[in-house]
């Protein structure tokens, strides 16, 4: 089976302007490279994965990307990050995908054998694995097989949208709960959680 994980990003410099209180235009374009960095070293590192394409308006994310050995897909027209997605995906079905995982870039604690667990949870044919952010409001990973299997509904609220988007198609919906994709670094709430915890991790090592 070939799976292909989408990964969508928004263009650095504008990207995670929730946390302007707290970090500055740098700052925040410095965490969100970084962010994308680490996201494609973990997928890079994910043996069931056969591609990772990332879809952008971004040339600087485009070429971070392609320095990843990742596919890209420039987004064009009004940005709607679930018509992106649709575009990548359709791209990946063209080239023999037979499921896609879509991946934010904001899960600064994935690791591979994490991703390898989320892809090994689902075992129907026709099945949607699912895994909220730690609120249980929004979607933090979606694996979907066959790959157009229900329509993407990224935005506030999406995790029961796509649960209920499965449940009418009658497919199989398995919900992965696990820190590692609970955390979405977004609010400062979550920034602050996200510093405390490579703190601990940092003094863990000394």
């Amino acid at each position: 089976m070939s799976v292909w994980a989408i990964v969508p990003v928004k263009p650095l410099k504008q990207a995670k302007s929730r946390l302007a209180s707290v970090l500055s235009l740098y700052e925040r374009e410095t965490l969100s490279t970084r962010f994308l960095a680490h996201t494609l070293e973990v997928l890079g590192q994910v043996r069931d994965i056969h591609r990772t394409l990332v879809v952008s308006r971004d040339s600087a994310a485009l070429g971070l990307a392609r320095k990843w050995h990742a596919y890209t897909v420039t987004e064009s027209g009004s940005p709607e990050l679930n018509a992106a997605l649709t575009r990548a995906t359709n791209v990946a079905v063209s080239f023999g995908a037979h499921a896609v995982l879509v991946m934010p870039t904001d899960l600064p604690l994935l690791h591979p054998a994490d991703v390898e667990k989320l892809l090994a949870a689902s075992t129907q044919p026709e099945c949607m694995t699912i895994a909220p952010d730690r609120l249980e409001a929004g979607t933090n990973a979606l694996f979907v097989r066959p790959p157009t299997l229900v329509p993407y509904s990224f935005g506030p609220g999406s995790f029961a949208r796509h649960v209920a988007l499965a449940n009418e198609r009658g497919a199989c919906v398995e919900i992965w709960h696990s820190p590692s994709f609970a955390l979405d670094v977004d609010l400062p709430a979550d920034l602050r959680m996200y510093q405390t915890l490579r703190q601990g991790e940092r003094q863990a090592e000394h």
